[in-house]
């Protein structure tokens, strides 16, 4: 038997940053996001020798262990190691080997919640082989508590629910990890008017969000002014972006992108940098009614949004930049698993 999962990457579209804690567990967060047709892959295999191999092909690193109840934590492939412990801990696995590996179809880094999603997608696999009945709420918070509490990484909460449900969705973030996903019921075609004019650019940089993400939860215990009143606009901008979607403003879609764009950058220092401006510039004047910058900042993706046939020029004037543009689509599945 092999047991596989899959679990989708996530494009924010509105209220990045207000599902991080201090501020959601003070204020409430806000966020609008969906999935796309970008996975992390899981699957598990059976071995007939008492170890454990843990591969991430995606990254050609490879550990292998004798069995053991706990595996230790040392900066190596720590997500695979973290919900193999933690489900071992529950759930107590059977004593014999098996072979976890993994892929991503993005890189580490890069925005669109790759390490989020790969814990969503191991526990999704892990779920499969010993079918726990867990729900979506379940496997979701499971993931926040390995990744934030357990393995103490810094980050938000939407990346682990965006996985696991799958969809467009509007999310609600409060105290005592209360998380309410809202599935928003967008017509066909206003979604496949976005797909067609949101373009996915990765800028071939990659960041360390954890940093950026400590200063704009340390903005918030230190009372800055300006750093809160730009999380209270960006759930604004959630609320606006749900309503566009809804009623079908399709062109206004990417004003609502500029306006959270301007906002996260006086979340914290770090959010975006001269390439990054400069990129943003580029694609406006190219025709682009705004964009953002994916998950924390500092690199990674940006999305663009160009009405009419805007796009193909916004293309070009994003050639000179050595990043390369990402195909994808819009799905409406979350996490899925199944056996062979």
């Amino acid at each position: 038997m092999i047991y596989r999962s899959k679990a989708p990457l996530r494009i924010g579209l509105a209220g990045g940053g207000t599902d991080v804690s201090p501020y959601c567990d003070q204020f409430g967060g806000a966020i609008l996001n969906a999935t796309v047709s970008l996975y992390a892959y899981a699957n598990i295999e059976p071995l007939p020798e008492k170890t454990i191999v843990l591969k991430a092909m995606d990254r050609q690193e490879e550990q292998r262990f004798e069995w053991q109840p706990k595996l230790p934590l040392d900066g190596h492939l720590d997500l695979l190691k973290g919900v193999y412990n933690r489900i071992q801990q529950e759930y107590q696995l059977p004593a014999t080997g098996f072979q976890l590996s993994t892929y991503v179809d993005a890189p580490a880094g890069s925005g669109l919640g790759t390490s989020s999603t790969l814990v969503v997608a191991i526990i999704g696999a892990f779920v499969e082989m010993l079918r726990l009945p867990l729900g979506e709420y379940d496997i979701a918070h499971l993931a926040y508590e390995i990744e934030r509490q357990e393995l103490q990484m810094a980050g938000g909460r939407q990346d682990q629910y965006a996985a696991t449900f799958g969809g467009v969705n509007y999310m609600e973030f409060y105290a005592n990890d209360k998380v309410i996903v809202n599935p928003l019921r967008i017509k066909p075609h206003y979604l496949f008017e976005l797909e067609n004019n949101l373009l996915l650019y990765y800028t071939s940089t990659s960041r360390e969000s954890a940093k950026i993400i400590e200063k704009q939860s340390r903005n918030v215990v230190e009372k800055k002014e300006q750093s809160i009143e730009a999380m209270h606009q960006l759930k604004y901008q959630a609320q606006m972006m749900k309503e566009a979607l809804l009623r079908g403003r399709v062109n206004e879609i990417g004003e609502v992108l500029d306006f959270g764009f301007q906002q996260k950058k006086k979340m914290a220092e770090g959010i975006s940098n001269n390439l990054m401006d400069e990129i943003y510039e580029a694609a406006k004047k190219a025709g682009a009614s705004g964009g953002k910058i994916s998950g924390a900042g500092g690199g990674g993706f940006m999305t663009f949004y160009c009405p009419d046939n805007s796009k193909f020029a916004v293309m070009e004037s994003l050639s000179k930049f050595g990043g390369y543009l990402k195909n994808y689509q819009f799905i409406d599945h979350g996490l899925t698993s199944w056996t062979i």
